[in-house]
């Protein structure tokens, strides 16, 4: 049975769940929170993968004993046995009575199996309080764990007539700072961001975390042709792993092109493509799933944008839309039907500074 405090222990856990943004996939943000007559005991989250998961931090916190106690967590407890021992069975020999979850776990392995133990071992459970809210916060590894392919958001930053750079095609400083501080913590939040050749030759972008505090992620290019040189900023040694995606046919071209890459450090992907070194977004995505990416920042440019929007491969989209007009310049998407009939749903509309930030899912 709900209780009327259910929703806001809920919203701790979720508060608790994010401080594990960019350290704990492809496993999911959780948090959770022990309480005993209104009263909280102990608090804990998962922090990094491979380590211990919310339940055990919380559990080991709690000051005073836990019998007895109501638990409330984001996600289903595991039942498997992984990098950590099942949650459930520390759940049920702690003595905890009732156990309140945000959302039932969408990995096959769990998927109701966790709560079913829970009952069985006469705990009472309670699921779906915030539910939507929980399933907002891992809609990464949601998709992930049961596709296999990372989560696509595309961020595009444009002037009020839809252009992302000048004739010359250089794309810098469109939006001002508070919206390129909400970019960088994007980035730091997914596991990759993703450029393609063209952004890279034209501005030379380092696509690292600086304007706020997280770890830079996994920078990849798009690189069908094997045009460029590792000597580009977004190469840079670091903590981050660099990786660049080419055509099959155009690295048997150029046989130096990936040994001069490998050499510094850079992981070389070989892909199929077009004749003309066109690769398939969904080809690509197999493969950084394959490697464990389960969520991927889309930064441009055009070409890009249009490969994966024309390829399906987007689910959400971040507009920041700068409050100027260039007049001539790069569209961000061309002025086609295809475009024009693409539609948000759930749609947030918010400023950032002077800037206009619109976000919402791609309806397929």
């Amino acid at each position: 049975m709900r209780t009327h405090r259910d929703e806001e222990f809920m919203k701790q856990c979720l508060l608790l769940a994010r401080k594990g943004g960019g350290y704990v996939s492809p496993n999911p943000m959780v948090g959770a929170v022990i309480v005993q007559r209104g009263k909280i005991l102990g608090t804990g989250y998962h922090k990094k993968f491979g380590g211990p998961h919310a339940e055990v931090y919380a559990i080991r916190a709690a000051q005073g004993n836990v019998r007895g106690a109501t638990l409330y967590v984001n996600l289903e407890p595991c039942n498997f046995f992984g990098k950590t021992p099942p949650c459930t069975d520390l759940v049920i020999t702690s003595g905890i009575a009732r156990v309140v979850v945000g959302m039932k776990d969408p990995n096959p392995r769990v998927a109701g199996k966790g709560i079913r133990k829970l009952r069985k071992a006469g705990i009472e459970v309670v699921a779906g309080v915030l539910e939507d809210e929980c399933r907002v916060l891992n809609e990464s590894f949601t998709k992930y764990i049961q596709t296999g392919l990372p989560f696509v958001t595309m961020k595009i930053a444009q002037t009020q007539d839809g252009k992302i750079a000048d004739e010359s095609g250089h794309s810098k400083w469109i939006t001002g700072v508070p919206a390129r501080k909400i970019v960088h913590s994007l980035r730091s939040r997914v596991d990759a961001v993703l450029v393609g050749a063209h952004t890279v030759r034209m501005d030379d972008p380092r696509l690292t975390v600086r304007s706020v505090r997280g770890r830079s992620p996994a920078r990849v290019v798009l690189d069908g042709r094997c045009t460029l040189t590792p000597d580009a900023k977004i190469f840079t040694p670091g903590d981050a792993k660099r990786i660049i995606a080419v055509s099959k046919t155009y690295s048997r071209k150029k046989p130096g092109f990936k040994k001069t890459f490998s050499r510094r450090g850079v992981e070389v992907l070989e892909l199929d493509s077009t004749a003309h070194g066109k690769i398939s977004p969904r080809e690509l995505l197999q493969k950084l799933g394959e490697m464990g990416i389960a969520s991927l920042l889309v930064e441009g440019g055009a070409e890009i944008y249009r490969a994966f929007l024309d390829g399906d491969a987007v689910d959400k989209l971040i507009l920041f839309v700068a409050p100027r007009v260039m007049g001539k310049g790069l569209d961000a998407l061309p002025r086609r039907d295809r475009y024009d009939r693409l539609l948000l749903q759930r749609t947030v509309i918010k400023k950032a500074g002077v800037d206009l930030m619109i976000s919402g899912y791609l309806l397929k």
